[in-house]
C-alpha cells in the first residue's frame, strides 16, 4: 500500500472549490494525499475508511472531512470486487484549499467556528448524529452556479463547524509524522505500520527504516506520540479489531489473529486496556447485544 500524492489542482485551475460526484463498482484502492482539503459524503456502499492512522467501518450517510497532506483511503467490502458483482461506490467529494475564499477571510471573527473545523480537519473529522440537513444542502450544492454555489458552500462549512456531534480521528502523533523530527521523518514508519500491521513488526524494523538505533528512535516516537512504540502499533490492531467486530463477520479469535496478535489472552487484555471493554463487550454495547 504505497503512499500516493495525487493532483487535484486541475480541478482548481477555473474554480475555488471542485465537486465530483463518483459512482463506481468500487472505491479506487489508492492510499493516498493531497494539499487539498477534501469533504466527503458516502451516499452508497461500506468498507473500512483509513484516515491517517485511523482504521474504522464506514457506512451509508456518513460526512467526513479530511485536511490536506493527511493519507487516507476508503476500502470497500471483499463483496465489490466480486466479478459478478452489481454493487456499486457513490461518493460526493469537494475539494478546495485553505484560503479558497481569500487569504484573510477565515480570519474574521466571525469565521472563528469554520477557522476551529480546518484546524480538526488536519487529524480527519468524522461527523455522527443527524446529518439529514448537511447531506441535502452538499447534494444540492451540485447543481449550482457561481454566487449561489459559494455562498451555499460556506453555509455547509458553517453548519459543520457549529455541528456537534464528531469524532477526530487520526492521532496527534500520525500528524505529526510529516514534519521532521530530528534527522528523520516519521512518515515512512507510519506507512510500514499500517501497510503491515498484521504481520509481526518489531522495534528494529522500524527503527532500520527511521534511520536510528532502537533506543534513539524509541526516545523520539514517545515524545512525539506520548506513548510507547508497541503502544501505538496495539492501538493501531484494536482500531482494525474493532472494525471486524462491527462487521459480524468473524469470530472473536478470528479477529484476534487477522488484527495482528500472536494469541487470544493478549489480544483480550489489550483489547480492554484500549477501549475499556473486552470484545465481548464491546459487540454488547456498540450493536445493542444482550
Amino acid at each position: 500500500m504505497k503512499l500516493h500524492l495525487l493532483d487535484r489542482s486541475t480541478k482548481l485551475s477555473n474554480a475555488s472549490f471542485s465537486i465530483s460526484n463518483n459512482c463506481y463498482p468500487n472505491f479506487l484502492k489508492i492510499w493516498h494525499y493531497h494539499p487539498e482539503f477534501e469533504l466527503v459524503t458516502i451516499l452508497k456502499s461500506t468498507g473500512t475508511r483509513f484516515i491517517g492512522d485511523s482504521i474504522e467501518q464506514f457506512n451509508v450517510g456518513e460526512i467526513v472531512l479530511i485536511g490536506k497532506n493527511l493519507p487516507h483511503m476508503w476500502l470497500n467490502d471483499k463483496e465489490y470486487f466480486k466479478e459478478d458483482s452489481k454493487l456499486e461506490a457513490q461518493a460526493i467529494a469537494i475539494h478546495f484549499n485553505e484560503n479558497f475564499a481569500g487569504e484573510i477571510f477565515f480570519n474574521m471573527p466571525e469565521m472563528n467556528a469554520i477557522k476551529k473545523l480546518f484546524e480538526n480537519a488536519q487529524y480527519g473529522v468524522r461527523f455522527t448524529g443527524d446529518l439529514s440537513l448537511a447531506t441535502k444542502w452538499i447534494k444540492n450544492l451540485e447543481g449550482l452556479k457561481g454566487f449561489d454555489k459559494t455562498i451555499s458552500f460556506l453555509k455547509i462549512l458553517n453548519l459543520l463547524a457549529n455541528h456537534k456531534e464528531y469524532k477526530l480521528l487520526s492521532s496527534m502523533g500520525f500528524v505529526n509524522s510529516f514534519k521532521k523530527t530530528g534527522r528523520t521523518n516519521l512518515a515512512e514508519v507510519y506507512e510500514y505500520i499500517i501497510k503491515n500491521f498484521k504481520e509481526r513488526i518489531t522495534l528494529e524494523d522500524v527503527a532500520s527504516i527511521a534511520c536510528m538505533n532502537p533506543t534513539a528512535f524509541s526516545r523520539v516516537f514517545k515524545r512525539v506520540n506520548r506513548k510507547t512504540f508497541s503502544e501505538y502499533l496495539n492501538e493501531v490492531r484494536i482500531g482494525y479489531a474493532c472494525k471486524l467486530l462491527m462487521e459480524e463477520k468473524y469470530s472473536i479469535s478470528e479477529i484476534c489473529f487477522e488484527s495482528g496478535f500472536n494469541n487470544i489472552s493478549n489480544f483480550n487484555r489489550q483489547f480492554k486496556k484500549t477501549k475499556n471493554y473486552s470484545p465481548t463487550e464491546y459487540i454488547k454495547t456498540h450493536l445493542g447485544k444482550n
